[in-house]
Order: C-alpha cells, then sequence, then structure tokens
C-alpha cells in the first residue's frame, strides 16, 4: 500500500475507533432534552433503517428523539435489528444498526454515559459487569451497521442522504488474533481486523475503501 492509501486506513482506523467506543451512547445534550432542532419521528426512522440490510429495515426496532431532544423508542420491532437514529446535536449524519442480541451491552453504555462515566469508564464497567454475569455478550456472532455522510449530505427534510460511507463491525466477544486469524491492524484499505482482542467488546471492524463517486443511500 502507498504512502497515501497507508495515511487513509490510519485515519479511518482512528476515527472508526472512536465511533464505536460513542456507539453505545448517546449525547449529553439529548439526555438533557436539548434544544436542537429534530427531524420528524417519520424522518429519523427513514434514515436510521439506511444502515440495516434492505430486508432487515422493515421490521427494525428504532430508536430516536422527541420533540424536545429525549431519547426514545419511536418504533417497536418485529426482527432482529434495532436502528439508532442521527443524533442532530452531533455534527455529521451517523444512522447504526446492530443484532438485537447486542442490546444489553449498548443499553448499558447508554445508562452509564447518562451517569457521566466517562468513555474509558464506560468500557472498564462493562467489561466488570460482564465477567461478575450481571448481563451477557452474545455467544454467536453479531452485526453492528454505521452510516455516516457530512451535514451537508443531509436533508433533515426530505431525508435523503447521499454520498454515505458504511462501515462494518462483527462482535466475537473474547476472540484474539491467534483464534480467528486476523491481524491486530488493516494493512491494506477494507483489510478486517480485530479490535479489542480478548476483551467482552472483541470485535472484527471492516471499513471498505471510501469511493471518490458521489452516491446517494439506497432507500
Amino acid at each position: 500500500m502507498g504512502r497515501s492509501g497507508l495515511v487513509t486506513e490510519t485515519t479511518s482506523v482512528m476515527k472508526t475507533g472512536l465511533l464505536i467506543a460513542a456507539l453505545s451512547t448517546v449525547s449529553a445534550a439529548a439526555f438533557a432534552q436539548g434544544t436542537s432542532a429534530q427531524p420528524s419521528p417519520e424522518i429519523q426512522i427513514k434514515t436510521a433503517v439506511l444502515a440495516a440490510p434492505a430486508d432487515k429495515r422493515d421490521g427494525a426496532m428504532v430508536y430516536g428523539y422527541d420533540a424536545k431532544g429525549a431519547f426514545v423508542v419511536l418504533r417497536k420491532g418485529t426482527n432482529d435489528m434495532v436502528c439508532l437514529a442521527d443524533d442532530p446535536a452531533k455534527k455529521g449524519f451517523s444512522a447504526s444498526c446492530y443484532h438485537r442480541d447486542l442490546e444489553p451491552f449498548m443499553k448499558r453504555g447508554r445508562e452509564l454515559q447518562q451517569e457521566g462515566k466517562k468513555p474509558g469508564d464506560v468500557l472498564t464497567i462493562r467489561e466488570q459487569e460482564v465477567k461478575a454475569g450481571k448481563w451477557k455478550m452474545p455467544k454467536q456472532p453479531t452485526t453492528l451497521y454505521v452510516l455516516s455522510a457530512k451535514d451537508e449530505n443531509y436533508d433533515q427534510a426530505t431525508g435523503d442522504v447521499k454520498d454515505t460511507y458504511l462501515r462494518y463491525v462483527v462482535y466475537i466477544p473474547y476472540a484474539t488474533a491467534e483464534s480467528t486469524g486476523l491481524p491486530l491492524k488493516p494493512e491494506a484499505p477494507g483489510m478486517p481486523w480485530i479490535m479489542d482482542p480478548g476483551t467482552h467488546r472483541a470485535h472484527i471492524m471492516i471499513n471498505p475503501p471510501q469511493s471518490t463517486t458521489p452516491s446517494a443511500a439506497k432507500q
């Protein structure tokens, strides 16, 4: 891989690590019921499920924000997918969907963040709680999808999103580089690698090469 490709991939890895650490939390502004303008529930649902595979969208449970900025359930689900709408209090567009068996992990992260815990403390506390048997991580591999875009590429009035980027995360608790054969960092654009090996949150990261061709998220 050339120097420019390596720099791009390294930057993507750093951003993705921060993003994954924050996915199971919502903004303090949301918990404080901030005054940021919220897209309608219909628009939030429409854009949240764009992160999910097409055949999972109609039945996905969706979390989002009410008129006061509180984090709420916008739609109950009928399948195994849970989606989070974009947080309008944060810069850029980001929607995510994950397998429902990850909900205890994600929910606990949101609770700890609401209590004012820092990201590092959230990770430590969850690790301790899982080992103590207070709640469980899935036994089988489970997937998280993260769809992102720049602010200027998201129309809150129509729910249209363009030039999106989709990342994939597969959680395999306590997996290691040795047990999976995966490297600890990507050696080429889009190469799968394992992050947080040996912990309850061990996961395979897949960051596809970013396209330079403008495109719209498939509705």
